[in-house]
Order: structure tokens, then sequence, then C-alpha cells
């Protein structure tokens, strides 16, 4: 399961390796359209990447320091610098298309 994200722990979630931060809300339909392909592709990359959620509405100081301006957003960070941002919906064959690419390139970095 996702680790929950917030300001107080969004350094040490990130801190090391590849992660990806689901920026979402409660109210937002296409987060919540895209819920269970982020859970279906955690059980699938989850040994590679660490998956994490952050709802806007309790860290708006955070989203906005990640320029969040529309959700949902994926923002992914290797060892705690945020390197990428893609925002709206995507269907699961698109992300997972993208997750691999993006574990592959830092495999062979």
């Amino acid at each position: 399961m996702a680790v929950t994200v917030n300001d107080a722990n969004i350094a040490e979630v990130t801190n090391e390796g590849l992660t990806i931060v689901d920026f979402w809300a409660p109210w937002c339909g296409p987060c919540k359209m895209m819920e269970p392909a982020l859970e279906n592709l955690e059980a699938k990359y989850g040994s590679q990447l660490q998956f994490g959620k952050m709802n806007v509405d309790n860290n708006q100081e955070i989203a906005q320091s990640f320029k969040i301006m529309s959700i949902p957003s994926l923002v992914l960070f290797k060892d705690g610098k945020a390197i990428e941002k893609v925002t709206g919906y995507y269907p699961e064959a698109k992300l997972a298309k993208y997750l691999e690419k993006k574990i592959s390139e830092n495999e062979s970095k």
C-alpha cells in the first residue's frame, strides 16, 4: 500500500531510490479513476520503486512548492530530488510504460 506522504515525512519517504508521489484529493474524479491503476502498478513495480500519496487539501504548501496546479499529478523523485512531473489522468498501460522507462533509466546509470 502506498505510503501516506505529508509535510513531515516527504523528505524521509523520497530520500532513497525512485519514489512516485501521487498528488490527489478526495473530491477529484480523475484521481479516483487512477487509484486502481496505481494500486495495480504498485503491486507490479513496488519492489523497484516506492509509491506515495499526498492529499493536496491537507498539504497545500508542499503541493505549491512542487508547482502542482492540477490533479492528479505524479511527481517522480530520485534520491530525494523531484526530477519529473506528469499531470492528468493516465490509463494503467500508459503509466506502466512510463514507469518501466524510468526504472530502466535508473538501473542503467
